[in-house]
Order: structure tokens, then sequence, then C-alpha cells
């Protein structure tokens, strides 16, 4: 999505300043991976959720080198070798290989029906599984986790989420919202096993998974398990061919690489000590990218704060800043169980630091970029869990002549 995304805006810039080659190591075009869970779900298809088909390739008149790996990058030549010999030169390079799913290091990790969540062909085998398989265990109670397990539950097996800490999506979520949304996902025939670490798994003589070990003695038993536990940078490529790496390529402000011809954006980078699994910051790193490639060079990437939006099925929340807040912070919240919603602001110096809103989202927009504007809430300190419309109505109200 970062490297197809930094063509398009390229493309928007200067359209025929190059002659384009893209190598894809899978055999479609670009495809929205966020848009997988739905497709597990059977609420959408694989071809709705192709972003740029190869109609657009052949507009643009890009080559597109589907299906094939680049293996080597010979850096002096400026040169990309493929797997299967194929040697396509450039004048710039531009490495978006993205990331690829962890899997936790515990005995047993390698046996059969053990899968991960990250592309197309993990959603066909969850599919083809979940036909012949009884009991899922997903490892791993963030959002990727606990979307695997509802589409996995949408084709109608029993599904249990196993998850380290004491709350699901504990890097989103204070401990109420965590606990409304595991209610909610409970009610949907979702089952939960938390504060278990899985240390082992074994299975049966013919090397098909069976049960999952924890560090506390309890065990899980299971015939497939989906790990969604983080991924890595996929930085082995740039790596090989000498380029500096850490946990990621490492990257300047205009997204170039230590080699000046190249440049890296998405998931597989590292700038100034920063990893990134969101869609939003890498589309940014694109915008630079490209700026750069057109020859403007009049852009810099600046990392900024991240709200997180979250759709879970049908089920919203939101969250930004700083949340859970520290001794000295102040806590408003407003907890409607009739209607499952539930609003808690954080304020220090009279100022929004953090906000945690579920089940009515409708405001997280307003209240992040309250946050970012370190913006003085004084006058609306008494309104402002009501949300905007009701503090603009204050604001008005305020205004008109006493007598009306």
């Amino acid at each position: 999505m970062a490297g197809t995304r930094t063509l398009e805006e390229l493309l928007a810039l200067t359209p025929d300043k190059y002659d384009i080659s893209v190598i894809g190591d899978e055999h479609f075009g670009n495809y929205n991976r966020i848009m997988l869970s739905p497709v597990l779900a059977g609420e959408k298809t694989i071809e709705s959720i192709i972003m740029n088909d190869d109609a657009w390739y052949e507009h643009h008149n890009i080559t597109f080198y589907k299906g094939e790996r680049a293996a080597r990058i010979d850096r002096g030549r400026r040169r990309i070798s493929t797997a299967s010999g194929l040697e396509i030169p450039y004048d710039r390079l531009v490495l978006a290989t993205g990331s690829r799913p962890a899997r936790i290091p515990v005995p047993g990790n390698d046996l059969n029906n053990i899968l991960t969540f990250r592309d197309i062909s993990d959603v066909h085998d969850m599919l083809r599984l979940s036909k012949e398989k009884q009991h899922a265990a997903v490892v791993g109670g963030g959002l990727l986790g606990l979307e695997a397990a509802n589409g996995l539950r949408a084709q109608g097996i029993h599904v249990t989420v196993v998850h380290s800490s004491p709350s699901i999506l504990n890097r989103q979520l204070d401990e109420t919202a965590a606990k409304m949304l595991q209610q909610s996902l409970s009610d949907k025939g979702i089952e939960f096993c938390l504060n278990a670490r899985t240390v082992a798994l074994s299975g049966d003589q013919q090397g098909d998974v069976r049960e999952l070990h924890f560090k506390d003695g309890r065990s899980l038993q299971a015939d497939m398990v989906v790990m969604a536990t983080g991924v890595i940078p996929n930085h082995e490529l740039a790596l090989n061919s000498g380029l500096p790496c850490e946990k990621g390529i490492l990257v300047n402000d205009v997204l170039q690489t230590y080699d000046p011809a190249i440049y890296s954006v998405g998931e597989c980078i590292q700038h100034r000590g920063a990893v990134f699994g969101l869609v939003a910051p890498t589309y940014e790193q694109a915008k630079v990218c490209a700026n750069h490639l057109a020859e403007f060079g009049i852009a810099r990437y600046i990392q900024q704060a991240q709200a997180t939006k979250l759709k879970i099925t049908g089920i919203n929340a939101f969250s930004a800043g700083d949340f859970l807040g520290d001794d000295d912070a102040e806590f408003i919240t407003l907890h409607d169980r009739a209607l499952n919603h539930y609003k808690k602001l954080v304020i220090s110096n009279d100022r929004l630091i953090g906000a945690v809103l579920y089940g009515d989202t409708q405001d997280g927009a307003w209240l992040f970029d309250l946050i970012q504007q370190k913006a003085h809430i004084h006058s609306l300190r008494d309104q402002l869990i009501f949300g905007k419309d009701f503090c603009t109505l204050e604001t008005k109200l305020a205004a008109l002549p006493e007598a009306a």
C-alpha cells in the first residue's frame, strides 16, 4: 500500500518523468490489507479490495513484475536481481518491502495448522481450515487478532482469543472500554483466555497442532492456531545490500537511505528511532518521498501523533493521546450503560491530553484536534464531555442578549 501510494503521488506531480517498474512478490496488484478482515468474515471479496488492478498499471505504462521476488540489489551497477534471474535497472529505487507477521518463539510453533494473518494467501488458508477444524485459538488480543477471531467466528468455527495481558487492546483502550468491547465480542460468541502467556504448543503424531500451554499451568485445546502478535520489518534485502538497518531500514527526513539513489517507505523503515504499523504515517511518507523523486525537494517527513479509530464487528472505539493519564491528571467520564456508550477525557493544566470513546465516536476527530493544538479548554470544561455540538451550542447561547 505504501509503495503504490508513492507512485500515485509521483504520477500526480510528474507523470512522465520516469519509466516505472514494480516488482511484487504476490500474484496480485496492490490491495487494501485493512479489508482482509471483511474478506475473512465473508462480507467482501478479494476482487473488491484490489486498489489498483492490471488496467491501472497498463494505463500508466508501468511494467509490473507480478509474482517476482527481489533477491539482490547491485548498488554499483544500479540493478535489481530477482529470484527467477531477471535483472532490472534503476536510476532511483524505492524499497517498500513492508513487514511480516511475527511468530512467538516457543516450542511447537512449526506444527501444522498454525497460521498468521497478513495477506491474501493467509485468508485462503484460514477459510480452508475453518471448513475442516472445530476450534481456533487466536494468539494476540490486539486489533488484528480480534478481527481474525471475528472473521473465523463468522465462518462458524469456535474461537478463543489468547492474550498475555489482563485486558484486550491494552495499547489502544483503557480498562473500562476494553471490558465493554470484550463483553460485546463475548455476546457474539468469541471466548477469551486472558493473562495467558503461551510457552509451548503441542501436537499429535501427524504433526498437527492440538494444544496451547501457558506459563501459569493452564492449557487450551485447539486444532487451528492463528498468531497475531505483531510484525517484523522486512529489511533483509536492504541489509544484504550494505544499507544500514536497525529495527528497519534507516531513512532520513526525506525517506532517503544511506544510498542517495535509494528511498524507502512503509512498515520496512525506521525513522528517528520509530517503526510504523498504521496506514496514515506510511501515506505521509509516500507523499514526501514522491515530492523528492519529482525533484521538488520541499517536503520533510515529520512524525505526528496518531489517533486510533477502531471498528470491530460494527463496534466503534477511538483513542488518542495519553488516555491513561497519571496521578496529576484530571479525568472526566461519562458511562451510559443503557446505550453502551463510554467517554473518558484526560486533562492536565487546562489542556486535553487524552481521550477514549466507545460506542459513540463521532467527536473523535474534534477531540484529537484539541489534543494536537494543546488548546486551553477551561471555558469548555463543563461541557466538553457532551461533544462538539453541545459546546458550540453553549457558546452561541452565551453570546445572546440577556433578554433572549
